[in-house]
């Protein structure tokens, strides 16, 4: 039997992948089986197992290609690091601009996979924890990416201007993180709901733009 090419081991599991991906826009991530992978891509259960064990394993694979394609590092480090620290308050905006235009150029499949993801860590947390402990550092979501610079920035002004929060900087991170969720679960039910009341109504640059404000006031102490 001839020797498969890495490239084409590469390409049948990237075949395997875009496939898995388009299952889980279609259905909640939890409930995808192997037998969904199959029927998707037309292969058979066969050809499947050899290139990946479980779902679990595609899974994986699935949440690394999303993050790797969907980073927001080179974005977010560019403005951290060319920040005029006296104007910070510009920079929590241009932060959070840049989110919403992050938000709106993944669009909404990108978004659905994410809070589907979200459902299966609530619904069987030891099977995410194991898919995220096999996670490598360069591997993990962009909200973790900008959690992480997001408070050493904010503990970086908090002390070179003396400011004295209402909040905790941990705190104001756990306000950050919730309400990024609560804007990708209204944008994407208002792009996907298909009633005229609700379609197109939800902007994120407005939603952003209040976070950032709200931000802005708790670290000011108002």
């Amino acid at each position: 039997m001839p020797k498969v090419s890495e490239e084409y081991y590469e390409k049948k599991r990237r075949e395997i992948i875009d496939a898995a991906y388009r299952v889980c826009i279609r259905k909640p991530v939890s409930a995808v089986e192997m037998k969904d992978i199959i029927a998707e891509t037309g292969y058979s259960h066969g050809a499947i197992y050899r290139y990946y064990d479980n779902m679990d394993e595609i899974l994986h694979d699935l949440v690394v290609t999303v993050n790797s394609e969907n980073s927001i590092k080179e974005r977010l480090d560019a403005i951290i690091q060319n920040a005029d620290t006296e104007k910070w308050e510009q920079t929590i905006y241009r932060i959070f601009e840049m989110l919403a235009k992050q938000m709106r150029e993944v669009g909404t499949d990108v978004l659905k996979l994410s809070i589907y993801s979200d459902v299966l860590a609530m619904s069987d947390p030891e099977r995410t924890e194991r898919i995220v402990q096999k996670l490598g550092k360069d591997e993990q979501s962009p909200l973790l990416y900008l959690v992480q610079s997001m408070n050493a920035f904010l503990k970086k002004i908090v002390k070179e201007y003396k400011l004295k929060p209402k909040r905790k900087t941990d705190e104001i991170i756990q306000f950050i993180i919730m309400s990024y969720h609560g804007i990708t679960n209204g944008y994407v039910l208002s792009e996907c709901f298909r009633a005229d009341h609700v379609k197109g109504k939800y902007k994120p640059e407005l939603m952003f733009s209040c976070l950032a404000d709200s931000v802005i006031a708790i670290l000011k102490g108002e």
